[in-house]
């Protein structure tokens, strides 16, 4: 029995029949019998491929089971984003339907058309998968997207409602603080030291967009040496698009950097693989594309570090509640978290806190 299953063969996260049902009548050319299966990888929302009886396949996602934060897994929201960016040059999956009905599965849902491409989660997946001489100009690309997601008018595609778009650094130090607060399973002063220091350093905020608030190699779907699609939209604000870049460079590792603390978790960066531009050339091509400078992207390192421990510090208490419809290991998550309120309390020391 997979670990995602129930006794009697359903998947956890989705009565089967009801959901069927619902994608029969709201969602145009799928035809039932579905078949269900959760996709390995996701540490928050859930993600499920679903097999249509022609062989026609969708993605459907929703909240991880049991209680969560209030203002977290929102599927309305995640929906209305990635409805709002297929207006634009941004690649996202194509949403099809929006399920409010709690009664149909328990949770809001939404579905999305199947995209194909490669989850480049690994060195491993990239040697699989990216050929050499493909590796380079899928770098450039991951950038030329992120600046393109960032250049996007947030009036003319009907996101202004989206949130509050000034102060995003007093309001994110603030809400994950509070997360931190809420979730934590132990104690961990390096987390108070670098929140004191982020309050204490943070820059004005020079610009306004849409940020996507977990932009990583990971999070895309390549193929070809292209991204086809970019995913997890659920941390998505509107504030200083400069802490997508910090996320990302954090995560961009170069060959001979064998560890990189990821959302997936203290692993082997993809970008060690090799033949990816360097995050010099990165945040070059970056200011050349935008006009913006980059000059306070160690601060919004600093920033992601910490604000990724508080996250991975929840997903471990989801985890130890039962709520994520399989197993994890706890020690690998507590070690990761470790080392990112390890790699924040430096990056803070060095910008003089």
């Amino acid at each position: 029995m997979s670990e995602a299953s129930t006794s009697d063969g359903e998947v956890r996260g989705i009565h089967a029949a009801r959901v069927s049902d619902w994608l029969a009548k709201h969602v145009a050319g799928a035809r039932a019998p579905f078949a269900f299966e959760l996709i390995a990888g996701g540490h928050s929302n859930l993600t499920y491929k679903v097999t249509a009886s022609d062989g026609e396949l969708f993605v459907l996602r929703r909240p991880p089971m049991g209680a969560v934060l209030a203002t977290a897994h929102d599927m309305g929201r995640e929906h209305k984003i990635l409805h709002a960016l297929a207006k634009t040059d941004v690649p996202v999956a194509p949403v099809l339907g929006l399920c409010t009905d709690e009664t149909v599965n328990g949770t809001p849902f939404y579905v999305m058309k199947f995209v194909d491409g490669w989850v480049l989660d690994s060195p491993d997946a990239v040697r699989q998968h990216v050929p050499g001489a493909e590796r380079m100009g899928l770098g450039w690309h991951v950038i030329e997207v992120l600046a393109r997601l960032h250049a996007v008018d947030i009036d003319s595609v009907g996101l202004g409602d989206l949130g509050k778009r000034e102060q995003y650094l007093d309001r994110q130090i603030r809400r994950w603080r509070t997360q931190w607060e809420k979730s934590k399973t132990r104690e961990l002063p390096a987390m108070e030291e670098v929140g004191d220091a982020l309050e204490k350093l943070k820059p004005p905020q020079a610009r306004n967009g849409i940020v996507h608030g977990d932009y990583r190699i990971g999070n895309l779907l390549a193929k070809n040496g292209r991204i086809q699609a970019v995913l997890d939209w659920e941390l998505c604000a509107l504030g200083d698009p400069l802490a997508d870049v910090g996320f990302l460079m954090n995560n961009w590792a170069e060959p001979g950097e064998e560890i990189s603390l990821t959302a997936r978790g203290a692993a082997q960066s993809p970008t060690v693989a090799g033949g990816f531009p360097t995050r010099a050339q990165m945040l070059a091509r970056y200011e050349e594309l935008t006009g913006a400078s980059t000059t306070n992207v160690d601060y919004f390192r600093a920033f992601q570090y910490w604000r990724l421990a508080a996250i991975v510090e929840g997903v471990m208490a989801r985890y130890l509640k039962n709520v994520m419809g399989k197993q994890a290991d706890v020690g690998a998550f507590k070690a990761q978290i470790d080392g990112l309120a390890a790699s924040a309390q430096a990056a803070v020391r060095r910008l003089g806190a």
